[in-house]
């Protein structure tokens, strides 16, 4: 009984690591987006450079795919630094929502993203439903959420958008308490295994970062009131 206990409580601060690693990130990108958005020189040669961006979203592309593939070679201080480097770029692009909507609108909908992220985190933790089967059925969704955003770019189309707008607060409201729940079975096999665990902290903190975000991005598109 004794060392069950312990077993649960290693794993409750397991998942104490990754919520504080994720809220770390989160607050380096808001912290960095709105830097970046009150500085108007940093926002005319970002914005202003197709190239420059194009080069930003291949970075950060590349350190998510070097981060989850090469986990087990990296040390845990380099994975730290390519998780944060990664959430400080991510500032820097998402500044441009600093400049299109209002910042109360962007505050409410970041309320109404924590409390969401909240309640279903907490549900992936608690259940006892195995959610493990929805994880292709929500990776495909994915993958058409993103070429539908991708064909919307050419058709323009505002009902379209608002369609795919709810497709994605679903998907990522479902993926919160999948990957909670996925994260949560990760900790509990790396238990005994002291290197790897913070490691997987790391990426369990990533995953739902990017949940996070993602739900925020598809809510702004309903709530935010752009800018006059």
């Amino acid at each position: 009984m004794i060392q069950e206990q312990t077993l649960q409580d290693r794993l409750v601060n397991f998942m104490y690591g990754v919520y504080g690693l994720m809220s770390g990130a989160l607050a380096l990108t808001a912290v960095t987006a709105y830097f970046i958005s009150t500085i108007p020189h940093i926002q005319v040669t970002l914005f202003g450079s197709p190239l420059l961006m194009a080069l930003i979203f291949i970075g950060q592309f590349a350190l998510v795919i070097a981060l989850t593939a090469m986990l087990q070679r990296l040390t845990l201080p380099m994975a730290l630094t390519m998780f944060f480097v990664f959430a400080t770029s991510l500032g820097v692009t998402l500044s441009v929502f600093f400049l299109v909507y209002t910042k109360a609108s962007i505050v409410q909908t970041f309320v109404v993203t924590s409390g969401t992220f909240g309640v279903m985190t907490i549900y992936g933790y608690v259940t006892g439903a195995d959610l493990t089967k929805l994880g292709n059925v929500l990776m495909m969704a994915v993958w058409g959420l993103i070429i539908a955003l991708l064909v919307n770019l050419f058709l323009r189309n505002p009902m379209f958008d608002l369609v795919i707008s709810g497709a994605g607060v679903l998907i990522f409201t479902l993926l919160t308490a999948y990957d909670t729940q996925k994260i949560k079975l990760m900790g509990e096999h790396m238990l005994g295994d002291q290197e790897m665990i913070g490691k997987v902290a790391v990426l369990g903190a990533l995953t739902l970062y990017l949940d996070f975000v993602n739900l925020f991005l598809f809510l702004l598109r309903f709530m935010g009131r752009r800018r006059d």
